[in-house]
């Protein structure tokens, strides 16, 4: 099998020996512990709370309704009773209008839930499911699903890409997944062919899961319509433009989405949960964590209940060893640092990373010395070094010109920098200054 790949990227250490080798053990929420549902969990606008202080709810009940098209509605993951609707700290750091859930311990279960065959559905009624089930993109983005399978009037689709590179360092729980769940991987991806006939289905998987491109590739050897592709350890290889180049060679243009040319992508558990709404009635209310790190008492992979904070999930695995010095939500290169654990978990959280002061030192920021690595590894193609010096200027229209919104924030600069410049740090930072000015921009013309 031939191993596809992009241009230029970076190769961290993979830290995936911790947990790879661990099954996925299901955690439940303690009884009389709180859950907090935050309404914002998807890009686009956040969802309006559809409960009341008092009302008792089950699991599988929407308590957060949609309020666009591009958004999402949310779900209790438990039985019990709201006993508060309060703003709270979401991992990105922000606050965000939750609901909270006193768990009765009960899990008597919403009686909306039921399976169906997705053979016999029509187009509109599979989106429909995935819509009214909350499917976002899992893997992070958070976009909501139902809008990137129904791309514009007009837009042929090719390929149907999974993206299961999991190229994040210390990350695995899309390969357990993958190693667990297979058939409903498989079945998944057939519900979103069903939607696009015309396209071929092809689950991307880097190289150092040999395990699952065995399994799946037996799986899928006699569906005419899916195949399963090796992919080199690389980062970002799970980068969206980056997994199409990989496999289609087709390049998506600046500022355009995958559906410009026939592409649609989506990560491992976001095609699990596509089924799961789909063909069992059941709207996204688990996720599956990957807890790592020199830190953890018990490093694995733990399939949680939406909304559980990392606390509780630490709490019930053991707690630390070690006092952590850095705990990040998601990956290393990627992931937000947290400064508590007293953060809810939502549909889009796929790590806790806690690492000792050994694991988590990193050297003081010198002076560039124009070496050029940064530009070398950018896989976006950028100039990193420039980008960085405009972000400390201060200078947002020279940061727009040099195509610094086209920056994917993989932290592949920083990782190579031999100076240790924060690169990353800044461009983000100035990336999201400028993306709220022209989104402000933008309404003002609408008036």
């Amino acid at each position: 099998m031939q191993t596809l790949t992009f241009k230029r990227g970076v190769h961290p250490p993979d830290g995936k020996a911790l947990t790879q080798d661990k099954p996925i053990k299901v955690i439940l929420p303690k009884e009389n512990s709180e859950l907090f549902f935050p309404m914002s969990q998807h890009i686009g606008a956040p969802c309006e709370p559809c409960v009341q202080k008092g009302d008792y709810v089950k699991v599988g009940q929407k308590i957060g309704e949609a309020t666009g098209f591009v958004s999402s509605p949310i779900f209790s993951s438990v039985s019990g009773e709201v006993v508060d609707i309060r703003p709270m700290l979401v991992p990105l750091g922000v606050k965000s209008l939750a609901v909270v859930i006193k768990n009765d311990g009960k899990m008597e279960e919403y009686e909306g839930m039921q399976p169906r065959d997705y053979t016999k559905m029509t187009n509109d009624e599979i989106l429909t499911a995935v819509k009214e089930g909350g499917v976002v993109g899992m893997g992070g983005a958070g976009f909501p699903t139902h809008v990137k399978l129904a791309p514009p009037p007009g837009t042929k689709i090719d390929y149907v890409l999974v993206n299961a590179a999991e190229c994040e360092p210390y990350l695995t729980c899309d390969y357990r997944l993958m190693l667990e769940q297979s058939d409903k991987l498989i079945e998944g991806l057939k519900i979103v062919l069903k939607l696009h006939p015309n396209a071929k289905g092809v689950i991307g998987i880097e190289d150092n899961k040999p395990e699952a491109i065995k399994l799946l590739s037996e799986k899928v050897k006699d569906i005419p319509n899916i195949e399963v592709v090796s992919l080199l350890k690389k980062f970002p290889q799970g980068s969206e433009k980056h997994l199409i180049y990989a496999i289609t060679k087709r390049e998506v243009p600046s500022g355009a989405l995958p559906s410009a040319v026939g592409c649609i992508v989506d990560n491992v558990d976001t095609i699990i949960s596509v089924y799961n709404a789909v063909a069992e009635g059941r709207p996204v209310m688990r996720k599956v964590v990957t807890v790592s790190g020199g830190a953890p008492a018990n490093p694995g992979n733990y399939q949680i209940r939406v909304g559980m904070t990392y606390r509780d999930l630490v709490d019930q695995i053991g707690g630390f060893k070690v006092e952590p010095e850095k705990m990040i939500a998601g990956g290393p290169m990627m992931g937000i640092a947290m400064y508590t654990l007293d953060v809810a978990t939502t549909k889009t959280s796929s790590a806790l990373l806690c690492f000792t002061p050994a694991e988590s030192f990193i050297p003081p920021e010198r002076n560039c010395i124009r070496c050029a690595k940064c530009v070398e590894h950018c896989p976006m193609g950028l100039q990193p070094f420039m980008l960085n010096q405009l972000a400390l200027r201060g200078d947002g229209e020279g940061f727009v010109a040099n195509h610094g919104l086209d920056c994917i924030e993989c932290g592949s600069c920083s990782y190579e920098c031999p100076a240790k410049r924060q690169l990353a740090q800044s461009i983000k930072s100035t990336k999201k200054i400028e993306m709220a000015k022209a989104r402000a921009k933008a309404a003002a013309e609408k008036k």
